[in-house]
Formats: C-alpha cells, structure tokens, sequence
C-alpha cells in the first residue's frame, strides 16, 4: 500500500478524504448491529451536544465522546465490510485528527468486546487525502457513492440500484431519508433539481468514466 497519504497536510477549513481498512484486510463490519454502531458514534460525535451544560459528571473523561459538531462537518461517507470512507470539513486546524482518531478508539474497543477479540481492528492509522479543488470534491464524492457497486450483491444483480445500500450517505443525496448530521448542500449546489441529466443521481450513477479512474489513483482502492 502506498504511504502517501499517511503523512498528511492539515489546514483550517480543508476538505479530506479519509479511510482505513481491516488490518490484513479483514471485515471490520460483520452484521448490521457493527454499521449501525459505527454510525451511532458519528452522530454522536457530529450532532449538537444533547447536554447543554456539558460532559456528564456522572461518566469518567475516557467514558466521554468529544462532540465535534462545530469543528468537523461530514459531506459524504460509506462503510464497507472492510473498510470506509469519510469526506469532512475541518474548520480548525487538526481538529480532524483528534475525530478521526477518537472515533476508530471508540469503534475498535465496542468490536472488540462484542466479538471477543483482542489486538488492532484497523491497518494502521487512518489515511487522508486533501482535496484541492473543485474536480476532486465533486468527483470523490462519486467515488465514495459508487463504492457499493463492488459488492457481490451488485455485481450478480446489475438491475439493483445503487440507493438501495443502507450503510452510505447516498440515499441522503437524493431524498429518501435525512441524516441531519450530514451536509450536502454544498454538492448539491453543482447540481439541477429541476432537470433529471443534471442531477446529482445521474451524476453518480452515470457509467463510470475515466475521470472515476483519476480520483482511484488520485486516493487509492482499498477493495
């Protein structure tokens, strides 16, 4: 694996790509009850504090999750059963860090005690990718989108749509459901409401052009 995004460049209000996969590639999601728990803590973490007057005393500093709601903002995600991707914002500077890192703990010690294993979950420490202009931060989020579209499930069955995969931001993006705790508006700003070869859904599920392959390279494929 390449280690070029290992060391990574923070800035404030930077956009990132990060992602981490199983160490020796092993599934990291092995049921519903892991995606869920995973998502659980990102909305945690992302939503507005449910106590306004702080950390609970009752819970000790390492039973705490830092709320991260005014510093962090998640543009797009999707877990997979061996890995996941995360775009997000960072309005301070390494502020990404601290979340990225915090959330993996969290996810790692809940893995653990549920499935009766010790040792690492994930291949190392998280990766990020900065994005740098507008080309990147359009089409990763297609990258991201389309990653289902690997599964099993999805190769055998090519009449399956894509906004079926319940453990992606996607469905956010066209409607069905929302995750307030998500923020799409600006994608969605570069794209039609009104006029269908416009829209952000034929945007993602168009065939996968070459610029797709740019933004793999540009990253990296965990599948």
């Amino acid at each position: 694996m390449t280690a070029r995004n290992r060391y990574k460049t923070y800035v404030e209000n930077g956009f990132y790509h990060c992602y981490n996969r199983g160490v020796e590639k092993r599934d990291i999601f092995l049921d519903q009850k892991d995606y869920t728990v995973f998502l659980s803590y990102l909305k945690f973490y992302l939503s507005p504090p449910i106590n306004p007057r702080g950390p609970s005393p009752r819970l000790s500093p390492a039973q705490q999750l830092s709320n991260h709601n005014q510093t962090i903002k998640l543009i797009a995600y999707c877990l997979m059963p061996n890995h996941f991707h995360i775009m997000v914002q960072q309005h301070t500077y390494d502020t990404i860090n601290y979340f990225m890192r915090s959330l993996a703990t969290k996810y790692v010690r809940y893995f653990n005690t549920k499935h009766n294993r010790i040792g690492p979950l994930f291949q190392g420490t998280y990766k990020a990718a900065h994005i740098t202009n507008e080309y990147q931060f359009t089409y990763l989020t297609k990258y991201i989108h389309r990653n289902p579209l690997s599964l099993p499930a999805y190769k055998e069955s090519p009449r399956r749509e894509l906004h079926t995969y319940q453990y992606s931001s996607y469905p956010n993006y066209l409607g069905q459901f929302s995750q307030s705790w998500i923020t799409k508006d600006d994608i969605l700003t570069y794209f039609s409401n009104t006029n269908p070869n416009l829209s952000y859904q034929n945007f993602v599920e168009d065939s996968e052009p070459d610029d797709i392959t740019i933004i793999k390279d540009y990253t990296i494929d965990l599948i």
